[in-house]
């Protein structure tokens, strides 16, 4: 009896699971405002009054350029876009974020106008991976923010298993690693063992501020300053925690499940021409 009511209940409430990415992606929250934008050219000359505010020194004034906003670093606490006189930082409620390479998360640079979303792996891993991916989480001195938005993904709502996606308990069994946290140095030699115990060939993927560059702790001689000290990096998704979908999106696109996975993305949040990587 208890066995078919169950069963009744669950087909009165259908299929949970969203579409994304066959559908429209969810929309964000309010408090998520999404990437961030900069625009260079309402920067009044002399003004710094977003540079003191950042908590991670996300944003820098370097010679011959207005501002330089680091995605890497920042925690998205949004206390630069209130100190902006001119509206020179802005949200975009943006969800996509992900990119391969460290240097595309800083915007306002010369070559840096446009967010430069990540490409898929080389054909070599692609065929190796057969379009699916095994991965072990580490926590290497994380707070649990991006561990529960990582975790979020097995969910009903989310289903990360139909993407051939999955976590599993031992890096022996993983096609790589990802990790949350600043790293700690408690936390380094553990890392560093746990990367060589997955069989090659083998990524590694940074989720969260902390993991791509210390976040809050940045500089504090406990962390390395992100997984990148301690490992090689293939895919950095910022967010301080990023959100779940921020994440998926990330990994969809690693793995070339994305439509137009390679391209660039103006700072305003429209996507902008394609572009090979």
């Amino acid at each position: 009896m208890f066995a078919l009511d169950t069963i009744t209940h669950r087909l009165k409430r259908g299929c949970e699971t969203m579409a994304y990415p066959d559908g429209p992606p969810p929309a964000l929250p309010d408090r998520h405002g999404g990437a961030l934008r900069v625009d260079a050219t309402k920067c009044v000359d002399g003004c710094s009054a977003c540079v003191p505010v950042c908590p991670t020194q996300a944003i820098t004034r370097p010679s011959g350029v207005p501002v330089a906003l680091d995605l890497g670093r920042c925690i998205f606490c949004t206390d630069c876009i209130a100190a902006c006189p001119a509206d020179a930082i802005t949200q975009t409620r943006d969800h996509r974020m992900a990119v391969r390479r460290r240097e595309d998360l800083v915007l306002g640079q010369p070559g840096g106008e446009e967010l430069r979303l990540a490409g898929v792996l080389d054909e070599k891993l692609r065929r190796i991976f057969g379009r699916s991916l095994r991965l072990r989480q580490v926590s290497a001195g994380g707070c649990n923010a991006c561990e529960a938005d990582t975790n979020v993904l097995g969910t009903i709502g989310w289903d990360l298993g139909r993407f051939g996606i999955q976590f599993v308990a031992s890096p022996r069994h993983a096609d790589g690693l990802l990790i949350t946290g600043p790293v700690s140095q408690n936390m380094r030699l553990a890392l560093q063992k746990t990367w060589e115990a997955v069989p090659d060939p083998k990524i590694v993927i940074a989720v969260g501020a902390c993991a791509i560059a210390g976040g809050p702790f940045v500089g504090h001689p406990q962390v390395c300053d992100g997984a990148a000290a301690v490992v090689p990096v293939d895919l950095f998704i910022p967010g301080c925690p990023p959100h779940p979908l921020t994440i998926l999106d990330g990994l969809l696109r690693l793995l070339g499940r994305l439509e137009n996975g390679e391209h660039r993305v103006a700072s305003g949040g429209q996507e902008g021409q394609a572009a090979s990587r």
